[in-house]
Order: structure tokens, then sequence, then C-alpha cells
């Protein structure tokens, strides 16, 4: 707690709820690998029960079971990318423009936006699922879509609503600034505020989850990663193109080689 203090001045105890709810998201997410019974549902709904809602295969999963597995997803993958800019509203704390509790709230209404998200994408999977377009690890069986996917989100680098959501989280300041309101009200629309900028900046990348397996650990660490390098300004603007440009060379090779496939008589 005394080293967390020294590194983040100010709130330790919001800040080590915020790193212990990432933590323990990562955690579940590591169980869900892990073989679980499944308890009776009218039985145990603690920690067991949670777990066995994400360990289910994707084709069996429920919209149920897919919205708490994509919600546990972005608090993990999502949270950390939006670090720097919750640090530098916790700066401002330090003078009467925002309090503790307003830095919570802003946590929570970013953290919304990306809860909200969850309910969409859970739907698609569930779809996707019932299509039988995703294996029982949440991965895509078509080349196909792969690669509209891939090409999606890579084209998605270049475009202008990309940019200018991209702009906003490298500069967290600049943002708060222009679109400050005071009070924790206040506090909860700039964080779904934020939330709707980051979402806008992200959203593409994220639904790669159905290509490279929306169970797939090393996806989400590998894109969080990377969606926090690109929302750093001295490197976002160095790796946002050339991420682009990966993406549509890799979903150009995948669509080609699945029409080859088909070509050839492949399913």
């Amino acid at each position: 707690m005394k080293a967390l203090t020294r590194l983040l001045p100010g709130h330790g105890t919001l800040w080590l709820m915020f790193f212990g709810s990432v933590l323990a998201a990562w955690a579940l997410l590591l169980a869900t690998h892990m073989p679980v019974a499944a308890p009776h549902p009218a039985g145990d709904f603690g920690l067991a029960y949670l777990i066995s809602l994400c360990t289910q295969s994707v084709a069996d999963a429920g919209f149920g079971s897919a919205v708490a597995m994509w919600s546990l997803m972005s608090l993990a993958m999502m949270a950390p990318t939006a670090f720097p800019a919750f640090k530098t509203y916790s700066d401002m704390t330090c003078t009467e423009a925002a309090s503790g509790t307003s830095l919570a709230v802003l946590v929570a209404g970013y953290l919304l936006v990306w809860i909200g998200f969850a309910v969409p994408a859970a739907f698609v999977q569930v779809q996707l699922a019932e299509l039988h377009l995703l294996d029982a690890v949440g991965r895509s069986t078509s080349g196909t879509f792969s690669a509209l996917l891939l090409l999606l989100a890579g084209a998605y680098q270049f475009s202008r609503l990309k940019n200018a959501c991209l702009s906003a989280c490298q500069n967290p300041m600049t943002f708060f600034f222009s679109h400050w309101q005071p009070g924790n009200l206040g506090a909860l629309r700039l964080g779904l505020r934020l939330g709707a900028v980051c979402l806008g900046c992200c959203w593409a990348l994220m639904l790669l989850a159905f290509v490279a397996g929306t169970m797939n650990l090393a996806f989400m660490a590998l894109a969080m990663l990377l969606m926090t390098l690109e929302k750093l300004p001295q490197i976002g603007d160095r790796i946002s193109a050339p991420l682009g440009v990966f993406l549509i060379i890799s979903g150009t090779v995948v669509g080609v080689l699945s029409l080859i496939e088909l070509s050839n008589g492949g399913i």
C-alpha cells in the first residue's frame, strides 16, 4: 500500500481497488481455461458459479454467459488502456476541480460504456455460434469472415473517426478541459464520454477476438498491450498506421487462402 501511494500519490485505496479489479478479471479469465464443474443453478452463486458461466464452450454458452465473459474481457483489457486518462484526472484532484469521489465516478462511467459494449458483442457471438461460424473457443471457422474482420479493422485504423478518437485518448488533459463539467454528475458524464471515445478508438480491434478466439488469453494480452501503447502520444502515432497495414495485409492473405481453399473444393 505504501509503495502504491508513493508511485500514485493520493487515493491509494481507490487505485488499489482499481488494479485489484483488473487483476481479478484476469484471474477469472484464466480460471475459464481450467476444468470446473458447474454448480446447480439453484445452489452456489459464489466464485465457482461465476467461473462456470465462462467455462462453457462458446458454442454452448448462452447469452448471459457470453455477456459475463465479454464484461470480464472489457474490464481486463480496456481498463488498463485508460489508466493515463484516469491518472490525469487524479492529478486534478489536488486542486478543487475534482475529488476522490468524482474520480471513482469517472472510472465507473468509463467502465459502464464497455459493459454496455459487452451486450451487443455477446449477442453477435451467440448468433455466430448458432450459424456455426465459431468453434468451441470462439474462433472463426470461416476464412472469408476472418478476412473481412481483419480488413475492417485495418481500414478503420486510417479512418477519420479512429484518428479523432485516438487523438482524444492520447491527450486526456485537453479532453478534460474541452468537456469539463464539475461535480459527481459531471464526472459521470466525462466518464461516459471518455468511454465512448475509447470505444470509438478500439471497437474494431476488440472484434478481432472473433478471429483469434474470444477465449484466447494470448490475444487478449497482446490486444491490451497494443491498445495501451496506441494511446501513448509518443508511441501511438508510430504504431497505429503500421498496425493498420499489417491487418490489411493479413486480411488479404487470409482471404486469398480462403478463396484458394474454396476453389479446391474445401469447406
